[in-house]
């Protein structure tokens, strides 16, 4: 997901703030998108439902690539230019390495098995690459941070509201082709975003209009990864590229 640089610093001036209601708005969507997806994906032959997986992969791919062309190209003198490419290289370098050493793909499949013996779903195979695809796929990008900070400070929950209707389309589509294991992507989109939305005055400082257009350019590249995953398995392991945000972010200030 990519945002508009910048921080909102209005306030409701007619009554109290209500803060983290984008975030309980955006995971109330994203449960009634996989619930409709599920719902929907029971009248599907397992031939349509990979028909539809692959479906998904080339949007979330597409999605993926737009973020990052559109982060990475610009027009000057009316000629095409790149800019980030030092900048990409070295964070997925330096974030793939702390994320194979820590092995995040390893601990996020891990939370997926629990979810699924909890959830009583030890029958669904694709319980967990359901769970880790979506996961990714709505928790990575610049709308989620921008739109917990304005929520956390101002208790302005448009932007997440408006993240939460995409991701509740996105999330029906990926049900529908993975299963119910998708739907438990609420679950750290909730504790992301709700932790983001509590220290907001201490993360606002770090959210340059430089720190958001790498992390949304880096961002929209592991949700490429993750559509290549989902048309020719899994070739990625995106949950360990995931340290690449936080360095895109920190090379911003250098």
């Amino acid at each position: 997901m990519r945002a508009q640089p910048g921080i909102a610093r209005t306030a409701d001036t007619e009554g109290a703030v209500v803060i983290g209601l984008g975030t309980l708005t955006n995971v109330a969507l994203i449960v009634v998108g996989g619930i409709i997806g599920m719902l929907g994906g029971r009248l599907f032959t397992p031939g349509l439902q990979d028909t539809l997986m692959k479906a998904t992969g080339v949007s979330v791919l597409f999605v993926g690539l737009a973020g990052a062309l559109s982060g990475m190209l610009s027009v000057e003198d009316g000629s095409l230019a790149s800019s980030g490419s030092m900048m990409i290289v070295a964070s997925f370098a330096l974030g793939s390495l702390v994320g194979e050493l820590v092995d995040l793909d390893r601990r996020f499949e891990g939370l997926g098995e629990w979810l699924k013996r909890k959830t009583g779903s030890e029958g669904d195979n694709r319980f967990v690459d359901g769970f880790v695809s979506a996961s990714l796929t709505v928790c990575i990008g610049a709308m989620a941070i921008v739109g917990s900070i304005q929520d956390g400070i101002a208790g302005d929950w448009s932007t997440l509201a408006l993240k939460g209707a995409l991701d509740c389309l996105i999330v029906c589509v990926m049900t529908a082709s993975l299963g119910r294991g998708c739907i438990f992507s609420a679950l750290p989109v909730g504790v992301f975003q709700g932790s983001i939305t509590l220290l907001a005055r201490l993360v606002q400082p770090l959210m340059t209009t430089a720190a958001l257009a790498n992390l949304s350019l880096v961002g929209s590249i592991l949700i490429f990864c993750v559509g290549v995953n989902l048309i020719w398995g899994k070739l990625f392991k995106p949950a360990n590229m995931l340290p690449a945000v936080i360095v895109a972010v920190a090379l911003a200030f250098l």
